[in-house]
């Protein structure tokens, strides 16, 4: 199975927006992953994702957003964090119907944007992103990560 043939053999853009639908239900209700969309209006993030995922897959490159790397570059994303989504992401594949294969190539392709979302380490995302308020939200108790986040920094906003 090519990348260019998955948006056809998932079911097309219903599929795309049935699992984005599940998938941001989900995180809307997730207590870590919730407030990074807060005043974020959950059909309008379906939508874009649903259009991203849709040239992704090689169906209709019909998104007009800023690529992923511009989108998140204010959040402050752990690998913890991005495995939580990713585990999210999976559940809601499984319960829109979507077959083991075609679930694992969707997750091989949304996981290769890891790489430009994840940051590793607070100090190199302050010294990335200045230019915008950032966002950083604390995971719930439990999660493991890897520097504290209980520190008052200048321009972040700590859920």
């Amino acid at each position: 199975m090519t990348r260019k043939r998955l948006y056809h053999d998932v079911g097309g853009l219903a599929t795309l927006q049935r699992v984005h639908k599940i998938f941001y239900d989900k995180i809307y209700a997730h207590d870590w992953l919730k407030d990074f969309f807060k005043n974020h209006d959950q059909a309008l993030i379906e939508r874009q994702q649903s259009a991203f995922m849709s040239g992704v897959m090689g169906g209709p490159d019909v998104y007009v957003g800023k690529p992923p790397k511009y989108t998140h570059q204010h959040m402050y994303i752990t690998a913890a964090l991005f495995e939580v989504r990713q585990g999210l992401l999976r559940d809601a594949l499984v319960e829109a119907g979507v077959s083991a294969a075609h679930t694992e190539q969707w997750l091989k392709l949304d996981g290769a944007f890891k790489k430009v979302i994840v940051n590793h380490s607070l100090q190199a995302f302050h010294e990335i992103y200045t230019h915008k308020q950032r966002i950083i939200v604390d995971p719930p108790p439990g999660v493991r990560i890897s520097r504290e986040l209980n520190i008052n920094h200048q321009g972040d906003v700590e859920k």
